[in-house]
C-alpha cells in the first residue's frame, strides 16, 4: 500500500446495540466531512428497515453510508465479502480525499474488517452430520456446555440458540485439534491505520435505552414489518442458513403469528433478547478487538473522540 492510501486514519465506532454509536457517527462525519461505513449485518438488507434501526432518510441524506439497503434477503453476502468490499470502499473514500467512519456493532464483520479471518479449514460433511445429529438428539445445551470447556473465549461470543456458529466452532476444533480464538490468532495485520473507539455505557442505562428503543419499534410498525417479511419469506423461515430472517426483533413476533406465544411475551423477549445480543457483543469488543473506551454521553463526547482517536486538528 501506498503512503497516500495510509495518510488518513481509519476511526471506527463500536457499541452494543442502543449505544448511541450512529448518532454520535453522524455527529464526526458531519465534523470530518466523512462517508460513513455501516458495519451492520442487519441494515444492509432493504427489507429490514424498523428491526435493525436503520439511520432515518434524512441522515441517509446528509451523509454518504455505505451498505445501508444494498442487498435483499435471500441475497448470498458474508462476513468475508463485507470485508473485501469495506477495504475497496475505504481506500476509494480516501482517494477522494475524505475520511471514512466505520460504524457498528456486528462481531463478525468488524472483526473481519479490522483484523481479517484466520485460516480456518474447510467443513467436514461427516462431522458436522454427526454433529447436527448430536444436536437433534441431546440438545443444544450440551454441545453448547463442550464448547464453553474447549473455547470458553468462543462460546461467550455465541448465541446457545443459534446452532449454526455452534456446530462449526466444534467441527473446527474436531478438524484441527485447535480453537477457533488460538486460529484466529494467526491473522494479517490490517493494511489500514483503524482508530477504534467503543462507546462505554453503564448496563442499567444501556438496558433501559434497550427497552425504549423497543417500544418505539413497535409504535413505529415492527409488527407489520415482520408481518410483511413473515408472509413473503415464509419459506426462508424454515431454513437454517437464512440468518437475516433470525435476527432479534423479527423472529420473537414470527412465533407470536405463529400463535407459540402472545403479544406481551413477544416483547418481553425482543428486550431480554437483545440485552442478550448487547452483552454478547461487549464480551467479543474486550476479548477480540483493541478498543480504547470512551464515554458514550460525555458533553464533549465527538470531539473528544477525534482528539483522543484519530484527528487532533478537527476537533479544536
Amino acid at each position: 500500500m501506498t503512503s497516500g492510501e495510509r495518510q488518513k486514519p481509519v476511526l471506527v465506532i463500536l457499541g452494543p446495540t442502543a449505544s448511541g454509536k450512529s448518532a454520535l457517527a453522524m455527529n464526526i462525519a458531519g465534523n470530518l466531512d466523512a462517508e460513513i461505513i455501516s458495519a451492520d449485518s442487519r441494515q444492509i438488507y432493504r427489507e429490514l428497515t424498523i428491526g435493525s434501526a436503520k439511520p432515518s432518510e434524512d441522515d441517509l441524506r446528509m451523509v454518504r453510508h455505505h451498505f445501508i439497503n444494498e442487498k435483499t434477503i435471500g441475497e448470498p453476502f458474508t462476513a468475508g465479502d463485507f470485508a473485501e468490499a469495506a477495504y475497496a470502499r475505504i481506500l476509494d473514500i480516501h482517494n477522494r480525499n475524505k475520511y471514512a467512519v466505520v460504524v457498528g456493532g456486528s462481531t463478525l464483520y468488524l472483526e473481519g474488517l479490522l483484523k481479517g479471518f484466520g485460516d480456518l479449514p474447510p467443513g467436514d460433511q461427516e462431522i458436522r452430520s454427526r454433529l447436527t445429529a448430536e444436536l437433534a438428539l441431546a440438545g443444544g445445551e450440551k454441545l453448547f456446555e463442550r464448547l464453553r470447556k474447549l473455547d470458553p473465549i468462543q462460546a461467550a461470543t455465541l448465541d446457545p440458540t443459534k446452532t449454526r456458529r455452534l456446530i462449526r466452532s466444534l467441527e473446527i476444533i474436531e478438524i484441527t485439534g485447535k480453537t477457533v480464538t488460538s486460529l484466529q490468532e494467526y491473522r494479517r495485520i490490517p493494511a489500514l491505520d483503524y482508530r477504534i473507539v467503543g462507546l462505554s455505557i453503564a448496563r442499567p442505562i444501556l438496558y433501559g435505552r434497550i427497552d425504549t428503543r423497543v417500544d418505539e419499534m413497535i409504535a413505529s410498525g415492527l409488527v407489520e414489518e415482520a408481518e410483511y417479511l413473515y408472509k413473503k419469506h415464509y419459506s426462508l423461515l424454515r431454513t437454517e442458513r437464512n440468518s437475516a430472517l433470525k435476527t432479534v426483533g423479527y423472529q420473537e413476533l414470527f412465533d407470536f403469528f405463529e400463535k407459540k406465544t402472545d403479544f406481551d411475551r413477544a416483547v418481553t423477549l425482543i428486550k431480554q433478547h437483545t440485552r442478550n445480543y448487547a452483552k454478547r457483543q461487549l464480551t467479543f469488543f474486550k476479548n477480540r478487538l483493541n478498543v480504547t473506551w470512551m464515554d458514550a454521553f460525555g458533553e464533549h463526547a465527538a470531539p473528544d473522540i477525534l482528539r483522543a482517536a484519530c484527528c487532533r486538528e478537527l476537533a479544536e
